[in-house]
């Protein structure tokens, strides 16, 4: 009935005005609900709408509607909306991952490591306010709307617009009409518990679908003839539905809002309610299917949409909304730090004033700067200025300045483990972090590190660890004494406790020098009776002893993903002169060590990824203190001292005073996390190989892998099977969770 009123008005206008040779200027509201994901069915709604020709005078959205309707409003089309949403991985935007490129290698280290961080108040552990901080879309909102930025009035916008958010503080209604667009869309649209409030207008701010999920009364006084709205809201659920607790809680929270749509679509005059019920507020997996149904609900109401473009005397020019590469960035403007100076801040965003640059790396300089975790959240805006911008950003630092992380794994080599992480930033001074980890399991451990960040000027650093494993060995490669039992393998035990000071420095963003002094006490020994039955003694110490040194290292790493490589590069050189000793062994000489690893990772497609590289390293001088060869064999990321991983071989297999050594692997992702691999690996080790040219010959040692990888919250999930052609042994090596 109401579509032959709408069709039957609209033909009343057209003839009356054909009879006084003018033409009814029809103009169409567009209101959009929110619903999460579901809302990129309003994608599929305008696209819809413009291929029909009818034009959209005023928009008003909530929540994924305001954002739908602001990218419109701003000048893009249904397709060019439709294209933007199906290029972005949304489970990134959402999560705030931030790339391990903009991670400081601190940084880096702590993110593969740890499972859950919370945050402790006054020896309160905290739940965190939300699952992110929403930085990653507000990157993306400024990005699109940045050919608006200089809009303050969203009537003023190619097409008006406004929005609604809650105030967290009162419940009220908050309308968002002026201002800066993506901070009012970020607002809009921060979903509770997935995106923290939103700050602005000094009013906390979140989703205003909680208060207002179908804005049309603001359109009801714009001076409008028709308004189109779209629902996609979810229905009451069926008895048959409710099985879970956030099934229903979602049904309570559905009572009212289904019972206001029954009213508020009477205001509606073309009430567009797409399919979407088998999908959630979370499911941007399907957004191809989702933006489908919109398209398909909309077709359904083409000859009355046909109709009211007829009815329309004009047609806006297309905009061509600009592809943003470069920006000119004329001046910076920080406020809200009280803790951390605007160097710092700028130091981090790694831009200045008068520059331009791309805009992947503003964004990348944004990342860097929410990588430190010393900030809540970084809202931004750019006015135009001068043929560039100015952009003036407001910081909100981080309250929580203490953390309890968590991890869990399991190795061959190390067994299981449990580890308890203690966080403290801005102990001393206002950059300094505190880190001290407890790993306990079936070989308990410690790490004690202590980092004053300065990012490119000289950081200063203090390390403390303690790290032990029991593992059945050929003794051979490790002994000093001749008159010793003839025995293939004899269980022994590891122990290294370790401390380090050290200086380190950003000669580039991904180049890190350090240089720093050490003290190590290193003890290797067995009590296998088998063994001892030569000596009298109830241990017998292959090593004893404390060491003193100095060490330096440069490092590049640029690697996407350290445990799935698909692209990147690592070079890290090392060189470490070991200068006094209590040598239990009486026979100590200042030697040297000198190490590299190279490797390249490559994305041959979308799921295929290649990673080679390789490792080498001699000593120079004294070469007696074997329990500081090179050691290869087994599978493992968390090696001390001269070890390295070396597949078909057992832990410390091979051992030598040099060695080279290269590698390959062929990664397949299935589907996502998801990962088959193959591997090969080849060396030649001993003692004195590059002196006598055994280095360039070929390979003594080789070994292949197959392998399964799932990445999960904990780390990686990895079971490989290996082999080498050599000693025809076979087996399995066995990860879980991030390595420590």
């Amino acid at each position: 009935m109401r579509n032959l009123l709408i069709i039957s008005f609209i033909f009343l206008f057209s003839w009356s005005f054909s009879q006084e040779k003018e033409v009814k200027n029809l103009r169409v509201g567009l209101v959009l609900s929110g619903g999460g994901a579901k809302g990129l069915a309003q994608i599929g709604v305008l696209k819809t709408l413009d291929s029909l020709g009818v034009r959209v005078d005023y928009i008003s959205g909530t929540s994924m509607g305001s954002v739908v309707g602001a990218l419109y409003a701003s000048g893009y089309t249904g397709k060019q909306l439709d294209s933007i949403v199906k290029k972005f991985d949304f489970q990134t935007l959402i999560n705030d991952e931030v790339p391990r490129e903009s991670k400081t290698f601190f940084e880096r280290k702590n993110a593969e490591k740890y499972a859950f961080s919370l945050p402790v108040n006054n020896f309160k552990i905290q739940l965190p306010s939300s699952i992110s901080r929403g930085q990653n879309m507000f990157n993306l909102f400024t990005k699109l709307t940045l050919n608006v930025s200089g809009v303050n009035d969203f009537s003023k916008l190619p097409i008006p617009f406004y929005c609604i958010a809650t105030d967290m503080q009162t419940g009220q209604e908050v309308i968002l009409d002026h201002g800066n667009l993506a901070q009012a869309i970020a607002a809009s649209s921060a979903l509770p518990t997935l995106f923290q409030p939103i700050t602005l207008n000094n009013k906390l701010l979140m989703d205003g679908g909680i208060v207002n999920n179908y804005p049309i009364e603001g359109l009801k006084s714009k001076n409008l003839d028709v308004i189109i709205g779209v629902d996609v809201q979810d229905p009451l659920l069926d008895k048959n539905r409710l099985n879970s607790v956030s099934d229903i809680l979602i049904q309570i929270n559905n009572f009212s809002a289904v019972k206001e749509m029954k009213a508020k679509a009477k205001l509606t005059d073309i009430y567009i309610h797409p399919n979407v019920n088998a999908y959630s507020l979370i499911s941007f997996q399907d957004k191809n299917e989702i933006i489908k149904n919109g398209e398909t609900a909309t077709e359904e109401f083409s000859e009355q949409l046909k109709a009211i473009a007829a009815a329309q005397s004009y047609k806006p020019e297309p905009i061509n909304t600009p592809h943003f590469d470069e920006i000119k960035i004329n001046k910076i403007e920080i406020s809200g730090n009280e803790k951390y100076t605007a160097s710092y801040i700028l130091g981090k965003l790694r831009f200045r004033s008068n520059e331009m640059i791309t805009y992947d790396d503003f964004s990348k300089g944004v990342n860097n700067l929410v990588a430190t975790n010393n900030f809540d959240s970084f809202l931004y805006k750019f006015s135009p200025s001068d043929q560039g911008y100015d952009l003036m950003a407001k910081v909100i630092e981080s309250k929580n300045t203490t953390f309890i992380k968590l991890g869990l794994h399991y190795d061959q080599l190390y067994k299981s483990a449990v580890l308890l992480n203690l966080t403290k930033k801005q102990l001393f001074l206002k950059n300094d972090v505190l880190s001290l980890d407890f790993i306990l399991g079936d070989n308990s451990r410690y790490n004690f590190d202590y980092y004053i960040d300065k990012g490119f000027y000289w950081s200063v650093g203090i390390n403390s660890r303690y790290i032990g494993f029991n593992h059945s060995t050929d003794p051979s490669g490790l002994i000093n004494t001749i008159n010793y039992p003839s025995v293939e393998e004899i269980p022994m035990n590891f122990r290294d406790f370790t401390h380090q000071f050290f200086v380190e420095t950003l000669v580039k963003k991904d180049l890190a020098l350090k240089i720093g002094l050490e003290l190590k006490n290193l003890k290797i020994a067995t009590n296998d009776n088998a063994f001892l039955s030569v000596f009298d003694t109830s241990e017998y110490k292959f090593e004893d002893s404390h060491f003193f040194s100095g060490f330096g290292t440069l490092k590049i790493d640029t690697i996407d993903n350290k445990f799935f490589p698909t692209s990147g590069f690592v070079f890290e050189g090392g060189f470490q002169y070991y200068f006094a000793s209590s040598n239990s062994n009486g026979n100590f000489n200042d030697f040297s060590i000198i190490k590299s690893q190279l490797s390249k990772a490559f994305k041959i497609n979308d799921q295929l990824a290649l990673h080679v590289g390789t490792e080498g390293g001699f000593i120079v001088g004294d070469s007696s203190t074997k329990a500081l060869h090179f050691g290869l064999g087994g599978y493992g990321q968390n090696y001390f001292n001269n070890f390295s991983s070396f597949y078909g071989y057992d832990y410390l297999e091979l051992i030598g005073d040099s060695f080279v050594k290269a590698f390959a692997t062929l990664d397949y992702k299935v589907f996502k996390n998801h990962h088959f691999n193959i591997s090969a690996n080849f060396a030649n080790i001993g003692e004195d190989i590059f002196l006598k040219s055994e280095w360039i010959q070929p390979p003594s040692y080789g070994g292949y892998s197959v392998g399964y990888g799932y990445e999960t919250i904990f780390g990686p999930i990895e079971v490989k099977y290996n082999w080498s052609e050599e000693t025809k042994k076979t087996g399995f090596f066995v990860n879980v969770g991030y390595w420590f």
